[in-house]
This record gives C-alpha cells, structure tokens and sequence, in this order.
C-alpha cells in the first residue's frame, strides 16, 4: 500500500489493506463501506511471485480467505483490461528523460475446451503444464472431471507471474517516444528512479497514448528484469542484463546519498533482509495450502 499511495490518483485499483485479526463481520463492514463489487482480487501487502494472489467471487470465498491467511493483505477491484504488459524503467534523478529497458506481455497459463476433454485431460495434454501437474491437481480438484466445452478458456492461474506460469512475450518493437513519455511521467510525480510497472490496459496503443490502463503493482529496487525471459537471451545474456541493472541501481543510489538520502546501516540492512525471508517463508507455506480458497 505504500507503494500505491505514491502513485497518481486513479492510477491504480481501488485498494484497501485489511489485517488479519480483524473479525469477518468487520471485513464485510469494511467491503460494503467501500463499496467494493465481486470479484475482487486479494494479495499479501508484501508479497513475491503471485504467492497468495487470489481472485475472489463471493463474500463465502472472501471469508475463507481471510480466516487462513495470517499476514498483512489487500483487497482490490478486479481489473478487466484485456492485455498486461511489464514495464522496466530507470531515470536518473538528475536528468528529465529515463530509460525503458524492457517491455514485455504477460500471457495467462490456461487451456482451450474441445468439448470432450476432461479438465484434468487438458491439463495433462498441455506442455506448460507438465512441471506443475500436482499444483494445478490440487488447485482445481473440484473440477478435473468437468468437461470443458468447445472454444471455453479457462484460466488455470489468474496471477500471470513467470512462478505462477505465465508466459512473456517480448514487446521492444512497441517502445516509441510515446510509451517513454508515459514512464517519464509517472516517475516525475512518484520520484521512482528505478523498477517494474506491471499494468493492465485496454490495449498497448491505448497505454501508449496515456488512457486506459490501471498500475497493478510497482516493484522498486528488488524488481527483476522481466524481459531477460521474453528475449530468447542465452544464460550469458540474461546474467549481463542482470549486472547492468545493478550497475544502474548503483549509480542512482550514489546519486541520492551524495544529495542527502539517508540510507539504512549494514547491521538495519541485514536485519530488513532477515525479517523479509522470514515473512516470505511464511506466505510460501500459506501457498502450499490449496484450500486457502478453491481455484
């Protein structure tokens, strides 16, 4: 939520952070005070790689979520744009105009229905899914005998996260001076020098033209590249990619300190790094709980 307070006004989705020791009767309170409508989608305030990412229809599923998960989460309007894309963007504090280092679409893992095949038959038959066959038996136990009509998708993640199998495709050929323009923008209201926008929008000309689209998340310093995946680079390639970021991260770091930033000391630092392993730790366990909600 921190994040999102930084970003402009109706930037991103509606978003309320809600704590787990609140009672279920106050979760409702709260859900009809802000007049949210289903579905909704909830997340952990701090999170990584789609972990806990849920997309909920109904007030049961929301009162399951919330009665076993145990860490800080948000709920979110559920934004339909068709098309998310991946944004890497640096701009160093003392110049106007950044730099977009990647730019990339995020494709859902989901299978087509031919009318015949079992839900569990689709699965089984897709290449993307042969590496995550227990995941995605206990995610949709409920419904691997449904036969999935002809021409039907259906979605077997809603977090388009590489970890959650989403697929990257790679989008450089659409950055322009436009899209540019778009990032220069936000980071001059954000003063984010550094990270990752992944958004949603209507289309990718929509977004390039500053209309349409909604900020689902902004990772800083702690971003990973994402179009190191959707490039085709050799090992080699993407470990460059990876240093040459860092060394980005660097130079702007410098920059800040050397112009009143303060930083954290090594022993604050080390002790940031160890609370934030053990908080992941704990979203991963909650994860291998597929009956946090159904699907």
């Amino acid at each position: 939520m921190e994040m999102y307070h930084q970003l402009p006004p109706g930037s991103y989705p509606k978003s309320k952070l809600i704590c787990p020791a609140l009672s279920l009767h106050e979760i409702e309170n709260l859900f009809m005070q802000d007049e949210f409508h289903f579905p909704i989608a909830v997340k952990p305030d701090v999170g990584r790689m789609g972990l806990l990412f849920r997309k909920i229809d109904n007030m049961s599923q929301l009162r399951s979520y919330h009665s076993k998960i145990h860490v800080d989460y948000i709920i979110q309007e559920f934004v339909t744009y068709p098309v998310e894309v991946s944004v890497f963007y640096y701009r160093f504090p003392d110049q106007q105009n950044g730099t977009i280092t990647g730019f990339v679409k995020k494709e859902p893992l989901q299978v087509k229905g031919d009318g015949r095949s079992t839900l569990k038959e689709l699965i089984e038959s897709y290449p993307r899914t042969r590496f995550r066959l227990d995941e995605m038996f206990k995610k949709h136990a409920g419904q691997l005998q449904d036969v999935i009509p002809a021409n039907q998708i259906f979605y077997l993640s809603e977090a388009l996260n590489l970890s959650r199998g989403g697929k990257l495709v790679n989008l450089d050929n659409e950055k322009d001076d436009n899209l540019h323009a778009v990032l220069d923008g936000l980071s001059h209201y954000t003063g984010f020098y550094y990270g990752r926008y992944d958004i949603k929008c209507s289309s990718v000309a929509d977004f390039k033209a500053g209309k349409n689209f909604s900020i689902l998340e902004f990772n800083g310093c702690g971003a990973e590249p994402h179009h190191i995946y959707g490039n085709e680079n050799t090992l080699y390639q993407a470990l460059a990619e990876i240093l040459n970021h860092w060394a980005v991260l660097f130079k702007i770091s410098r920059y800040n300190q050397r112009n009143g930033t303060c930083h954290w000391p090594f022993l604050a630092g080390l002790k940031h790094l160890q609370n934030a392993g053990k908080h992941f730790r704990q979203v991963k366990k909650l994860e291998l709980h597929q009956d946090l909600i159904h699907g």
